[in-house]
């Protein structure tokens, strides 16, 4: 047996690698449900009820895929360049903490002002998450893999800090929260009586512009190519190291956005579990997305339907909602796998020496 790289790969295996791993792993996932004792087709049904059953479900589901669109975006992005961002969960922190920090009355000033204001000081917090270790590694060779993971650590003491110190409520009962973002900072709702927030639209806005600028934009091409080869796109005259700062500052810069949206539209304050690990997961998005930046919005929906899914499930049925957590990580074993194979083809080398002696 032999493993050698294959010529080309179809358009259709592309495309077909993450539905097929999801569907793979949606099937699997009926093996513990099997064994926790529940009917597999009512467990589904559940699921499928719990996203597509009422409106108010389906906006919960586009709720949940608003902050993972934007870690997403912000790891697809990094990775084309071949720059690991797995930071995104302290960047989106960053963002946050950045929204509070001005819209909670720091600033008083009418909604036209304060709101694209929370929004840029959180962009620019999240960048600056991305940064630092971007040009740790441009200047000194660290590994961001090692420095992003670190950073998120370091920056969730620093929000406890924020939390029980300067950002603190005063009317919080004493506890850790920061203050409310005043009402002139919130980002609008969608639907009445409904907690999805207008964070989906410019999630929405930044997935088509980053497709556009990747696909037929001169930074595109750059960022594409330091990807495929630095060394080989150094030699074009192509500044490698700027390349991959510019993609370090949108990148956290999307992260950033993921804190600022669950801040000033969902829960309107800053606690220490704003986020459920939407950092992490928005890798998992990214790769079901092939590191395409239309496909993390499909990636995402899917992964927020599996999540909602799979609480309302939980609740009616008594099964564990870690079974979302089994079909996540299913799907991304199932494309790493896919993608292996898409690489790379196994020969016999008996056959091939054979062929070869017979020649």
């Amino acid at each position: 047996m032999r493993i050698e790289p294959r010529p080309a790969t179809s358009t259709a295996f592309k495309l077909g690698l993450p539905i097929l791993s999801a569907v793979i792993a949606i099937l699997g996932a009926a093996i513990p449900l099997a064994f926790a004792g529940a009917d597999i087709l009512t467990a589904y049904g559940e699921m499928v009820k719990g996203v597509f059953g009422s409106l108010f479900a389906f906006s919960e589901m586009l709720t949940r895929a608003t902050p993972l669109i934007f870690t997403g975006l912000a790891a697809a992005l990094a990775f084309r360049a071949r720059l690991w961002n797995i930071g995104a969960e302290g960047q989106l922190y960053l963002g946050a903490m950045a929204a509070v920090a001005i819209g909670a009355g720091a600033i008083e000033a009418p909604g036209y002002i304060l709101l694209p204001l929370i929004i840029m000081l959180g962009c620019a917090a999240g960048a600056a998450g991305m940064v630092v270790p971007t040009m740790l590694k441009t200047r000194f060779g660290a590994d961001e893999v090692v420095t992003t993971l670190l950073l998120n650590f370091i920056i969730l003491i620093f929000l406890q800090y924020m939390l029980e110190g300067p950002l603190k409520d005063p009317y919080g009962l004493g506890w850790p929260q920061s203050a409310p973002i005043l009402d002139e900072g919130v980002l609008p709702t969608l639907m009445a009586r409904m907690r999805v927030h207008s964070g989906l639209i410019i999630a929405l806005v930044a997935a088509a512009v980053a497709q556009v600028m990747l696909s037929h934009s001169v930074w595109g091409f750059k960022l594409r190519a330091v990807g495929e080869n630095a060394p080989a796109a150094r030699h074009a005259g192509i500044g490698v190291n700027r390349s991959l700062l510019s993609v370090a500052i949108v990148s956290g810069g999307l992260a950033g956005l993921a804190g600022v949206s669950e801040v000033a539209g969902l829960k309107g304050y800053l606690t220490a579990d704003l986020s459920p690990g939407f950092g992490y997961t928005g890798i998992v998005v990214a790769m079901l997305a092939g590191l395409s930046p239309m496909g993390v919005v499909v990636a995402a929906l899917f992964i927020a339907s599996v999540f909602v899914g799979a609480d309302s499930m939980s609740r009616s049925m008594g099964v564990s909602s870690y079974l979302a957590d089994l079909i996540v990580s299913m799907s991304l074993l199932c494309v790493l796998v896919g993608g292996f194979f898409a690489r790379f083809r196994i020969t016999r080398t008996g056959s091939s020496a054979s062929k070869t002696g017979e020649a």
